[in-house]
């Protein structure tokens, strides 16, 4: 990218900044016009009234905890209808018919759920070693697809979802990295592209967890047996070994069913860095961390810290990312995604963006500042009059009443299906989400430095 370019986007906004165009206090609201009234077409969408026949009936695959959330939110968008659920421990088909009613229907087999030809689309909320096998059976059986993220749980599974959503095109597939689809994401999107910041030359993202559940301490149910656990359709795609309800339960802290820090929590802000920058990747992982707290027998790290290189693209300048996760943490749970600029940096949340301006630029290049008189020496007194400044910080806001990016996330997933459009995070884009987080894990485990070709997705021998 052109560094003249950078320069007069930045320029750009900050006119726009001084004739009140831009954030017009300093609590602006983060809704633009634009989006006002983009949001306004959608509403009308939303609060349409749908038939029977119109309705989208979903069917859960993975009914615990994101499984169920899924759910709950997935259901609050009119015309959405859950008919069935599937799970491999009998505990949670008896609680879906209590959330949801007596007359869904229930299985432990997810063949039997894509059978159904009245299922349209449908939540993969299973263990990451299911994502693949499940997003790709789905798809051939022409429903369209929610999965939660990583979108696979192994580099190389990747293609075959890619695969299936190219060859099975009326099917709508979406990653559920709800950021996605917040209106924080739209907005820094956006405010990057206005040159806000300046030429963009770093991110850094950080995730901490402080609960037992936050660091995957999750319930054992008493009653916990292979009778009420399908264990042996759990392991099919797994080593094999004797039950053991820690694996099932508290599947995240083994490396033969999840992902670790890295694919739980690093893909969500590589989801949302590539939104917003419009990058396909990076070239180079490296990560560090290590077992300093949770002595649980757990496999993976409760301490992450990955670093990666991004090279310059059409759309981009070549820039570096360091993410860190920490599953002790006493601060509380805090949780962002910083962009730093030449001319400034942001801070993004989904519901919100804190955009701070260089306080060295207003002096050089700010129209503000630009009609301030010289002062004249040769007068015995001089009294120099202080200009009314433009604040060094601007936070952009979500209205009150804002449904989150949970809820948009499955409205656009459900408003693409019936339109024949476009979701943000399809197949291509979750596996270019998904990639880095998962060869953070081979750095670390493999202690090495990783060169990876973001556009032919592959790692390269070097």
């Amino acid at each position: 990218m052109p560094e003249n370019a950078n320069n007069n986007s930045r320029r750009g906004f900050i006119t726009k900044v001084a004739k009140g165009v831009v954030g017009a206090s300093l609590l602006p609201n983060i809704i633009t016009a634009a989006d006002r009234k983009r949001n306004l077409e959608s509403l009308s969408r939303v609060n349409e009234k749908y038939s029977a026949n119109d309705q989208i009936q979903i069917a859960l695959i993975g009914a615990g905890g994101m499984g169920t959330a899924d759910t709950n939110t997935a259901i609050t968008v009119p015309g959405a209808k859950l008919i069935a659920a599937c799970d491999l421990y009998d505990g949670r088909l008896a609680d879906a018919k209590k959330k949801w009613g007596n007359d869904i229907f229930t299985t432990r087999d997810y063949r039997e759920i894509l059978e159904r030809k009245d299922v349209d689309a449908v939540i993969i909320a299973t263990p990451d070693f299911w994502h693949k096998d499940i997003s790709v059976a789905a798809m051939n059986k022409g429903k369209s697809v929610y999965c939660e993220k990583p979108m696979v749980h192994d580099i190389s599974e990747g293609p075959a979802v890619v695969e299936a959503q190219q060859k099975n095109s009326k099917v709508v597939y979406q990653v559920g990295s709800q950021g996605m689809s917040s209106l924080g994401n739209e907005k820094a999107r956006q405010l990057l592209k206005d040159g806000a910041i300046g030429k963009l030359n770093y991110a850094e993202g950080f995730w901490a967890r402080m609960s037992p559940f936050g660091a995957w301490q999750y319930p054992i149910p008493a009653d916990a047996s292979t009778k009420t656990v399908d264990w042996t359709t759990y392991l099919k795609n797994a080593p094999k070994r004797d039950f053991d309800p820690l694996r099932f339960f508290r599947w995240r802290n083994y490396r033969d069913y999840g992902t670790g820090v890295s694919g739980d929590l690093f893909v969500h802000l590589f989801s949302s860095l590539h939104f917003v920058t419009g990058s396909i990747g990076p070239e180079k992982v490296m990560a560090t961390g290590g077992l300093r707290y949770w002595k649980d027998g757990r496999e993976v790290p409760d301490v992450m810290l990955g670093m990666f290189d991004y090279p310059e693209t059409e759309v981009h300048p070549a820039f570096n990312l360091s993410l860190r996760v920490n599953f002790v943490d006493g601060t509380g749970g805090t949780n962002y995604l910083r962009m730093v600029g030449s001319e400034g940096s942001m801070t993004v949340e989904w519901d919100k963006v804190t955009l701070y301006r260089n306080k060295t630029y207003a002096a050089t290049d700010d129209p503000l500042l630009q009609g301030k008189k010289d002062v004249d020496h040769g007068k015995q007194y001089v009294y120099d009059r202080k200009e009314m400044l433009p604040p060094d910080k601007l936070e952009y806001v979500a209205e009150e009443g804002y449904k989150g990016a949970h809820f948009d996330h499955f409205y656009n997933l459900f408003n693409a299906m019936r339109t024949g459009g476009k979701v943000s995070e399809d197949a291509l884009f979750g596996y270019r989400a998904a990639a880095p987080a998962l060869l953070c894990n081979d750095s670390y485990f493999n202690n090495r430095i990783i060169q990876w070709d973001p556009k032919a997705l592959k790692s390269i021998n070097k």
